[in-house]
């Protein structure tokens, strides 16, 4: 590592013993066990991932054995002589889609057990987080912790971080507020900081330069809908179950001619569960599940970690959570860590402001609002849907799409309003330019054959 990395460390040198190291995508029983025990003694100590009372076993295991399979993240580990785990990170990598985080890197957890602090071991952990950073690209470091961290606060300076910003409402612990110190540490000399981004380069230059002689074709998910109500296939216009149309009598075999018409997933909504706030459409759903091998994304009437457990056991791959992420963020966060990757959030609007209850209820929240919150919370990404425009076949809000992707730094999927072609070849070039823009929902449109699965499936690339 470059000298000037490491200038002004008061730590000592940890016993050559000691070493850090990063997980794989798999850890064994004992490793688990070991890394729980010491997680579970650094939250009771001062919190850590979020906790500041341990969790269930069973969801502190969950969360660990998800972790390891995201891939922009890396969990780092830092074992003791007789080979226990004394001091766990986790090091968030800037998804590929992002232009404008792209060349960051993000510490989201960092501890030592209390039994084995001032040995120098947080300098052994940091150093293997920056060299990981460093080789995957990462220009700048950032990590935010809460100021009565004073440890934690002295090694980020140590190691040349930047306090730049504070968060006057970080956390709350007990009865108290807590406030939040923004850190960020440049992993390049100051004047390759400047080369990054050309003056008069517009924000949306595309990640990915096009192929040579023709225009950037990434690919696009297309997700066919299945809603459900009464057990059957419907479609609503504007969110209102009393305009729904009726399309199938047999969602399964609905879902069956989707897969074999070439579509790799499934988008299912239980209507009547996102309005009675719990699972309605049950068989419907597991016998979709039971019929076809495509991995199904299921959102309406999931309100609790048990409802959302349920679905994943039953083999749904995602759980859209809507309702929940504007009246209980608790949730969406608690499940978030619970199964990495597995959950997405649904944001629902009216002309910017979020709708939840199945749509019969405004908030006065605005959509980026809470696509930042989201992202806070570590969901897998966001289903954006106007609903204006749901079921009206007059095309996306591809304006709001575009400027909600260019706010976060995870996936967006459109939704709401596409009815021809046309519309999919717009979205196909705001994707071009936003590379945060990752799919689209498509339903009403293919039930009425106002558009042809195969022509969509082409103009999207062939992703679906």
């Amino acid at each position: 590592m470059a000298a000037w990395l490491m200038q002004g460390r008061p730590w000592n040198q940890p016993p050559d013993s000691y070493r850090a190291e990063r997980l794989g995508h798999t850890i064994s029983e004992d490793d688990l066990e070991s890394l729980m025990e010491s997680t579970v003694a650094a939250i009771l100590a001062e919190g850590v991932f979020d906790w500041h009372t341990p969790p269930e076993s069973a969801v502190l295991r969950r969360f660990f054995e998800g972790l390891l399979l995201v891939p922009d993240r890396d969990v780092f580990i830092v074992r003791a002589p007789d080979g226990s785990i004394c001091g766990a990170a986790v090091l968030a990598h800037a998804t590929s889609r992002s232009e404008i985080y792209g060349a960051s890197a993000t510490i989201t957890a960092f501890f030592i057990v209390p039994y084995e602090r001032g040995k120098g071991l947080g300098a052994l952990l940091m150093e293997a987080i920056i060299n990981r950073a460093m080789t995957r690209g990462a220009k700048v470091l950032d990590c935010r912790v809460r100021e009565t961290l004073h440890d934690a606060i002295t090694l980020l300076t140590s190691f040349n971080f930047t306090h730049w910003g504070t968060h006057p409402y970080f956390a709350r612990i007990g009865d108290r507020t807590v406030r939040g110190l923004f850190f960020s540490k440049l992993l390049v000399p100051e004047e390759r900081a400047m080369q990054w981004q050309p003056a008069g380069t517009p924000l949306s230059v595309p990640h990915h330069g096009p192929a040579p002689g023709g225009t950037l074709r990434k690919p696009l998910t297309l997700y066919p809908a299945i809603d459900l109500k009464g057990g059957a296939c419907v479609r609503l216009r504007q969110g209102d179950m009393n305009a729904a149309t009726h399309y199938s009598d047999n969602p399964p075999a609905q879902a069956k001619l989707f897969e074999q018409a070439g579509c790799r997933h499934l988008h299912i909504v239980d209507l009547d569960g996102a309005f009675a706030g719990r699972s309605a459409n049950v068989k419907a759903v597991e016998d979709i599940i039971a019929t076809t091998s495509l991995p199904v994304q299921l959102g309406g009437g999931l309100r609790d970690m048990k409802a959302i457990e349920r679905w994943l056991e039953a083999g749904v791959s995602r759980v859209i959570l809507g309702s929940a992420a504007v009246k209980d963020p608790g949730l969406v966060r608690q499940a978030a860590r619970a199964w990495p990757g597995r959950v997405i959030a649904g944001i629902d609007a009216r002309q910017g402001r979020v709708a939840t209850e199945g749509w019969a209820e405004v908030s006065e929240l605005t959509t980026t609002d809470l696509a930042r919150r989201m992202e806070e919370a570590g969901v897998a990404g966001i289903i954006f849907t106007e609903i204006t425009r749901d079921g009206m076949l007059e095309g996306l809000d591809i304006d709001q799409t575009v400027e909600l992707a260019r706010h976060v730094s995870i996936p967006v999927i459109a939704s709401g309003g596409v009815g021809t072609l046309d519309h999919l070849r717009a979205l196909r070039q705001a994707a071009d330019e936003t590379p945060g823009i990752t799919g689209v929902i498509v339903g009403r449109a293919l039930y009425d054959g106002r558009i042809n699965l195969p022509e969509a499936l082409s103009v999207l690339e062939g992703s679906c």
